[in-house]
């Protein structure tokens, strides 16, 4: 496998248009995600749209395009306060890279935008979670900077008979 120059990396780069999410976007969204997942999740990304879109400040969805093509986003949201901490976090909901555009720099391209806006609004934080066995993704990013959080995610199974005894 050949190396990438510094140069071409650049051009590569500086034809990926990053904007915010806007309301005319959600079909897009709808339909990238459900090409990637197998499945169309159209009252999720709703809520989640309208969420982002009525917020004021910085925004921190992002679509991305190549050509005017939209060819990925991703969906955040900022916490203050969340989980008895003092410092806002960032939570990395859903991200989402057209199959045609992958290994193209548009999920970094996505990654990099978020984090100046999310500089500007004095986050330090940016958590996401990602399926275990998801090789893929956990490499993306990996890649990107992400590592292991120094918090466990713990699971509660509600249809499972509840367990009752001593320390329990």
């Amino acid at each position: 496998m050949e190396l990438e120059s510094g140069q071409e990396i650049l051009e590569r780069e500086e034809r990926i248009k990053v904007r915010n999410l806007v309301a005319g976007d959600l079909e897009a969204v709808i339909a990238l995600d459900a090409r990637n997942t197998g499945r169309r999740r159209e009252e999720y990304f709703k809520i989640k749209l309208e969420q982002n879109l009525s917020e004021t400040g910085i925004k921190v969805s992002l679509a991305a395009e190549i050509t005017g093509l939209f060819c990925g986003f991703l969906l955040a949201r900022v916490y203050y306060g969340e989980f008895g901490r003092m410092e806002p976090t960032a939570v990395l909901d859903t991200i989402g890279v057209h199959p045609d555009f992958r290994k193209q720099g548009v999920g970094a391209a996505l990654l990099r935008q978020l984090r100046t806006n999310l500089t500007g609004l004095g986050v330090s934080s940016l958590q996401t979670e990602v399926d275990w066995d998801d090789l893929d993704l956990i490499a993306f990013f990996h890649r990107i900077g992400f590592r292991p959080a120094q918090r466990l995610a713990l699971e509660l199974d509600l249809t499972a008979p509840t367990e009752r005894g001593p320390g329990r």
